[in-house]
């Protein structure tokens, strides 16, 4: 596999970010925010979506605008109120690598799902989802196909890569036609295939088994999950894959 930069830093980016070496040789954003666009390098492709400041680009799954229980705090996009709900981004993207920290409430949950159409009444019914969560805590953390980083309920992540809740944890999310990958803190989590044979057994021995749309669109929106619980994010940044 090919070394790819997760994080491409200009001058007037130094004093803010900082880059780690992850387990192949590549780097990753660390957890210092640094949400403006312009700490972006669009030459490499990379581009920001969340600006750090409002909730631009977002909406609320089958919806205009962004519920009140999402809100920008101190440079962090939270869920912490009430009439909140899942939100996606104003885009569609099929082939993509995405990076973001995340910091979870102590027994909180929540969701990173992608390629989710508005075809349902939920996102879940057709995203798969990298799981957000307090493996400590939560009840899923004790199966390790529920807890952090795994792909909810088919693929298992380890224990080991999770930091615990009230931490940030950094995560690469490479989706490049049937192939996916979930990186969390610079370990390699998950490896899988769309649509393989492994996969379809999987998908028949979990909850989405009787979800015939789960994990079949090609392209779809990016999804940040609402499960009830304070969750934080930043640093979101998206490279579309050719």
């Amino acid at each position: 596999m090919s070394r790819i930069p997760l994080c491409i830093l200009s001058a007037g980016m130094l004093a803010a970010a900082a880059c780690q070496t992850t387990n192949n040789g590549s780097t990753a954003t660390s957890t210092v925010a640094n949400n403006s666009a312009a700490a972006v390098d669009q030459q490499s492709g990379w581009k920001s979506l969340f600006d750090g400041k409002t909730l631009a680009g977002w909406r609320n799954y089958k919806k205009e605008g962004v519920g009140p229980g999402w809100t920008v705090v101190a440079g962090v996009l939270t869920r912490s109120g009430d009439n909140a709900g899942d939100i996606i981004t104003v885009d569609k993207y099929k082939n993509f690598e995405l990076t973001l920290d995340w910091r979870i409430s102590e027994g909180g949950n929540s969701g990173i799902l992608y390629r989710g159409t508005e075809d349902n009444e939920y996102i879940w019914q057709s995203a798969p989802e990298m799981q957000v969560l307090d493996n400590d805590r939560h009840p899923d953390g004790k199966r390790d196909v529920t807890s952090a980083g795994s792909v909810f309920d088919v693929y298992p992540a380890p224990h080991s890569a999770v930091h615990p809740a009230g931490q940030w944890n950094s995560i690469r999310l490479v989706v490049n036609g049937n192939h996916v990958e979930h990186w969390m803190n610079g370990q390699k989590v998950v490896d899988y295939e769309l649509g393989s044979d492994d996969w379809k057994a999987r998908v028949a021995n979990s909850k989405w088994k009787s979800v015939p749309t789960y994990g079949q669109a090609s392209e779809g929106y990016i999804g940040l999950q609402d499960h009830g619980d304070k969750v934080e994010f930043r640093n979101i940044r998206i490279r579309v894959l050719p």
